[in-house]
């Protein structure tokens, strides 16, 4: 924990990640301190940002609905993320967490693809249900995504164009948190496999948009869906 430096001040910045370039951060914020309500995304440049309290990073999302999960293109200059404006240009309302832990899925989540500027964005997923914690392939071929479509939490990778999409991961329980291997063969990511009572209450849960982040192990898996490994 030598070095340490701090890159951000007020409200809560989360899901951080480097440019392949090393030089930059994507990352979500609700800072009220710029006028948000929910986490929206920015991206920062780290040699500018260390240490000053007054360095304002850009906002890549369009302010609109409540956006997670971001991440490079291997250009460094194109962001993932998913957001939940094309439902509505209102922050969606916070879910009941029940005196517990919990995640929310917000199912108007959709995954979308833009510069740094915020233009150019071009939506890459469009069903019902919530989809997002995308990331790519250093290879720049694939996405890997996580998604409700068949009514459960599984993995999916498609091409960067959103087109030839393939479900990986089929077992009940949460699949997300994907990252590629360095030579976009593989997968790592984290998962939950309820049964018995727990099995039902983590259906409850998603009925209501929600998951519970316990009891979490890490598999691996190649990108053509064989070879799960936990």
């Amino acid at each position: 924990m030598a070095n340490l430096k701090q890159l951000t001040f007020g409200g809560d910045n989360a899901e951080a990640y480097f440019s392949f370039d090393s030089k930059k951060l994507s990352f979500q914020s609700n800072n009220p301190q710029w006028g948000l309500k929910c986490d929206q995304i920015f991206y920062l440049i780290i040699d500018e940002a260390e240490d000053n309290t007054t360095y304002q990073p850009l906002m890549v999302s369009n302010g609109q609905g409540r956006t997670t999960c971001s991440y490079y293109m291997p250009d460094n200059k194109r962001i993932l993320y998913a957001s939940t404006f094309k439902g509505g240009k209102e922050c969606p309302p916070e879910s009941s967490k029940e005196g517990k832990y919990l995640w929310a899925i917000y199912p108007k989540f959709d995954i979308f693809i833009g510069d740094e500027k915020g233009k150019g964005i071009k939506q890459l997923t469009n069903t019902t249900g919530y989809d997002a914690e995308a990331t790519v392939s250093p290879l720049g071929d694939k996405i890997v995504f996580t998604s409700t479509r068949n009514g459960d939490l599984d993995l999916y990778i498609m091409d960067v164009n959103g087109k030839n999409v393939k479900q990986l991961t089929f077992d009940l329980g949460y699949d997300g948190g994907a990252f590629f291997f360095p030579d976009g063969k593989q997968l790592v990511f984290r998962a939950s496999r309820p049964t018995g009572s727990d099995s039902v209450e983590y259906k409850n849960l998603l009925a209501k948009g929600l998951v519970a982040p316990t009891n979490m192990e890490l598999y691996t898996i190649n990108v053509d869906g064989t070879g799960l490994k936990k």
